[in-house]
């Protein structure tokens, strides 16, 4: 991995999490972090606003949280998969990954999560560990990447276990960015090098995507 590293800055990564930042702030000083009013305001997902045309709330919730803890916990995560992933990828193209995976995580929660307010980084986060098991696709030939992408499959998997248990944790949301990164991931080229799956595949993959998302969209509309 060390040989796609450069000496650039990581300026998305950085950008995400003073954005992160920048919103808590104005939640700390509009009322609270905790404050059901305050979140709404601030951009957390509302199933029902939502369903009834507030679509920029599947993207919001990522730079909103809930309580300073769960803001440290996805900015400390943010900013270590940040600087491992986003030289592999590009500045760019790191930061649509992310914002295309967290807003998968969150259309997952729209169509099937509880009904309620959720807001935070965890489904972009997830879409990221998604993003690590498709490398093991993409450098199937390098055992240190093969074996970073199975212990990225593992802690998936543990902590989708782990949410089942957990009260207040959006599973669906964890799991619907998961998914996302694992198939942008096998179509998305890494430090230039395409992903080593047919063109026809990734038109599969991509097409797959697309119709996911329009149908996630519909069903949390009905559903509301």
């Amino acid at each position: 991995m060390e040989r796609f590293r450069n000496t650039k800055v990581a300026w998305a990564t950085y950008f995400l999490l003073a954005l992160q930042i920048a919103v808590f702030f104005w939640e700390v000083t509009h009322g609270g972090s905790t404050n059901a009013l305050t979140l709404v305001q601030s951009g957390a997902k509302v199933d029902l606003l939502v369903a009834h045309g507030q679509w920029w709330r599947l993207i919001t919730p990522m730079f909103v949280h809930i309580g300073w803890q769960h803001l440290l916990l996805n900015a400390i995560t943010l900013y270590f998969i940040g600087l491992n992933l986003e030289p592999l990828y590009g500045s760019l193209r790191f930061l649509i990954l992310y914002l295309l995976t967290g807003i998968g995580g969150n259309l997952f929660s729209f169509a099937v999560g509880a009904s309620g307010i959720s807001a935070g980084a965890s489904t972009a986060l997830f879409g990221l560990f998604g993003l690590y098991v498709a490398l093991g696709v993409t450098f199937r030939e390098n055992p240190v990447i093969r074996q970073w992408s199975r212990q990225f499959g593992v802690l998936i998997i543990l902590n989708l276990g782990l949410d089942l248990f957990t009260p207040g944790i959006d599973l669906w949301g964890h799991l619907g960015g998961a998914l996302t990164g694992l198939g942008l991931g096998l179509v998305t080229k890494v430090a230039q090098i395409p992903p080593e799956i047919s063109n026809l595949w990734r038109i599969i993959i991509i097409g797959f995507l697309i119709i996911m998302a329009l149908g996630l969209y519909g069903i949390g509309v009905v559903k509301v």
